[in-house]
């Protein structure tokens, strides 16, 4: 297998999903929320920007479509979660669950079809030219540098404004931010509609950038994928964009191989095989740190404790 610029091009566009998807967990994560239905999230934002583009024949009224839809979704987390107290967990995975359902229902439902919506009249994001940077960051649609300026944006916006210091307080220590006048429910509300936004746009970039179609449970996996980018770069935006990137090269070699005849099977297992191993060497990393120092032998033996002061003796 050749390393060339086309696999590089081709894991830039498998990370953006992920990468966006990723942004919009690590925000929640820092404002204390624990969301793990990035996948749902993200497969709405796919049938929406598909059916908004198909529906006004722009896709960027697609791409606007899917971003709402996907903030709408997500507020079943937010009340859940923050209004309602119930267990994230639990919503997060009836999310992902719902989603599929319901997109699929309404697969039929508006476009009468079963499994794959494709259509050539189906506007899609196309790429832009830039003159002068190579072909490996030149070709890709708006999207896709969007995200890189995203991760910048969250980065700053995180360690420097304000609100991204209050966020990151409520997330810590959300009682003393309460007691210093901050509202710790409007900053994860606020959080968890920001990461629906940002799955919304990772559907639509997965839906109308990658490829121009939906497809049945099209995310394949890649929220999760999200999930574990957070864990990893642990919710800092520059590590959450270096975890992507190797989930994105293992997606981009994986489609490589499978051009040189390997098992689609196997080749689809790449960027999950990366995740398991990355998995498992970040938590043997952290027991490692964690696990406490042996105590320092004593070559002399422990002195016997004083004795017990007399109590009551005659005077």
């Amino acid at each position: 297998m050749s390393v060339d610029s086309a696999l590089f091009h081709s894991a830039l566009l498998a990370l953006t999903p992920i990468l966006l998807a990723a942004l919009g967990g690590a925000i929640c994560e820092r404002a204390g929320v624990f969301n793990i239905g990035l996948e749902g999230m993200m497969l709405v934002g796919c049938f929406s920007g598909v059916a908004g583009s198909w529906f006004t024949g722009s896709a960027w009224l697609g791409v606007a479509f899917a971003a709402l839809a996907s903030a709408a979704y997500s507020m079943i987390l937010a009340v859940g979660t923050i209004s309602l107290r119930g267990d994230a967990v639990v919503l997060g995975v009836a999310l992902n669950l719902l989603a599929v359902g319901l997109t699929g229902f309404l697969l039929r439902t508006v476009f009468g079809v079963q499994g794959t919506f494709s259509d050539p009249e189906l506007a899609g994001l196309g790429g832009i030219d830039i003159p002068f940077v190579g072909a490996v960051l030149s070709g890709h649609s708006a999207l896709v540098y969007l995200s890189w300026a995203a991760v910048a944006v969250a980065a700053v916006f995180l360690a420097r404004h304000p609100w991204g210091l209050r966020l990151r307080g409520v997330g810590e220590a959300p009682d003393a931010a309460a007691t210093l006048g901050v509202s710790p429910a409007k900053y994860q509300y606020a959080a968890v509609l920001t990461s629906g936004v940002l799955c919304g746009l990772a559907g639509a970039q997965l839906a109308l950038g990658n490829v121009t179609l939906f497809s049945e449970n099209m995310t394949a996996g890649r929220g999760w994928i999200a999930v574990v980018a957070v864990m990893l770069g642990r919710a800092l935006p520059l590590g959450v964009l270096l975890a992507g990137l190797l989930f994105g090269i293992a997606e981009a070699v994986g489609f490589r191989l499978q051009g040189l005849g390997m098992p689609q099977q196997a080749t689809d297992a790449a960027p999950y095989v990366v995740t398991l191993v990355a998995l498992f060497l970040s938590t043997a990393r952290r027991r490692r740190r964690k696990s406490p120092a042996s105590p320092p032998s004593s070559a002399s033996p422990a002195s016997p404790p004083p004795p017990a002061s007399p109590v009551g003796e005659p005077a």
